[in-house]
């Protein structure tokens, strides 16, 4: 069965975007050596990436191609996607998504992007661990890592890491979800 997992970035003051969506602050830290963290080697135990519609939308707005060829890729909107940028699927109801991911053997499950859908799989119990990168950077606004919903949880902390240019891993894990299983 696959473990649905979070792998994000905060900035100190506890933002995974600036205004507008503005990741300069976070792009400042490409190169950052993560070691056996690194994102290259998180993403190859990945099977499936689920995604709400405004991180698809900023994924589909970057210059390039899609930077999840080879992996299923699920976009939870009410609107449809007229001209997809990847191989994508669709999804509108986020309970009948949590139990057919939980059915996957396939590798695990990444909560890609903003935290508005990691909280909805949190309220229902559906996340299983988290990994937050919290970046010294302060950058006073935007897109909270966790948007206010009145939720309420005690994780367990796995681990906590010093890593690259003063970059912090926190690794948390969810005890509802596993008595959800």
């Amino acid at each position: 069965m696959a473990k649905i997992v979070g792998y994000i970035a905060t900035s100190l003051d506890g933002f995974i975007a600036g205004p507008d969506d503005n990741l300069d602050w976070l792009f400042r830290y490409d190169g950052l050596d993560l070691g056996e963290h690194d994102y290259n080697r998180f993403l190859e135990r990945i099977g499936t990436l689920v995604m709400g519609r405004g991180t698809y939308d900023f994924l589909d707005r970057m210059e390039g191609p899609w930077p999840y060829e080879g992996k299923r890729a699920l976009v939870v909107t009410s609107r449809p996607i007229d001209r997809p940028k990847g191989a994508i699927e669709t999804r509108t109801d986020v309970d009948s998504l949590i139990a057919e991911l939980r059915a996957l053997d396939d590798g695990d499950v990444w909560m890609l992007g903003g935290g508005k859908l990691q909280m909805a799989f949190m309220e229902r119990g559906a996340l299983d661990e988290i990994e937050i990168y919290v970046m010294p950077e302060l950058i006073g606004g935007g897109s909270p890592l966790f948007p206010a919903t009145g939720f309420a949880a005690q994780p367990g902390l796995l681990s906590v890491k010093a890593l690259d240019r003063g970059c912090v891993r926190l690794h948390y894990a969810f005890p509802q979800a596993a008595a959800v299983r």
